[in-house]
């Protein structure tokens, strides 16, 4: 195992899926005074539903396509807009923490991605990023977003949200992004086409069945 395994390793959860699903719960609950609450929490299920799509691929092909996109999905998680903010309100380690667990899991994938995708040192690599980023979310929806809620002031989240949405499309308009964005089905392990931060609320508002 190389230093940069055991130090994703480490982060694999102890948190349960009561305590993530109440988390999560805690941090839909603020949405409607920080908009960019929605589109954040949204982005984070289509990751829990890209890592899903990476485990039921049955080849290699679609293994590695399912792969490509959780990693669009990683990259475009956004941290530059949330983190800087999330440090003004005086919570500088969580921000600081928050940017070595990102910068963590993308070089895992970066690993992934040169790997028998079919392989069990494949398979043991990529649950290890599974739990670091699993916990990362919980950290997220649990703990430093509730800071950020709750200390800053309502014009501030409009312009974090007004931000998320710019950064967002940007992100959409081109490359990887444009192409994957949007997570997969967990019916059918297919890439669902989210176009814009404003499918992202809606998505966000929708019942979840």
């Amino acid at each position: 195992m190389s230093i940069l395994d055991k130090v994703v390793a480490a982060l694999t959860p102890p948190e349960s899926d009561e305590d993530r699903a109440n988390a999560r719960a805690r941090a839909e609950a603020y949405a409607p005074r920080a908009p960019w609450s929605a589109m954040v929490l949204d982005h984070h299920r289509q990751i829990d539903d890209a890592f899903a799509a990476v485990k039921v691929a049955t080849d290699a092909d679609t293994r590695r396509a399912r792969l490509k996109e959780l990693g669009a999905l990683l990259t475009g998680h956004l941290e530059g807009v949330i983190y800087p903010p999330l440090s003004d309100v005086g919570d500088t380690g969580h921000a600081t923490m928050a940017y070595t667990e990102q910068a963590a899991a993308k070089m895992q994938m970066g690993l992934l991605e040169r790997m028998n995708p079919m392989s069990e040192d494949f398979e043991d690599k990529f649950g290890h990023l599974e739990g670091a980023v699993t916990h990362h979310v919980y950290e997220e929806e649990g703990k430093w977003f509730t800071e950020l809620y709750a200390s800053a002031p309502d014009a501030d989240h409009a312009v974090i949200a007004k931000r998320y949405s710019e950064e967002f499309n940007c992100y959409m308009s081109g490359g990887d992004g444009a192409a994957m964005f949007g997570g997969v089905s967990n019916a059918t392990g297919a890439p669902q086409r989210i176009n814009s931060s404003k499918d992202l609320v809606h998505r966000s508002s929708a019942p979840q069945t």
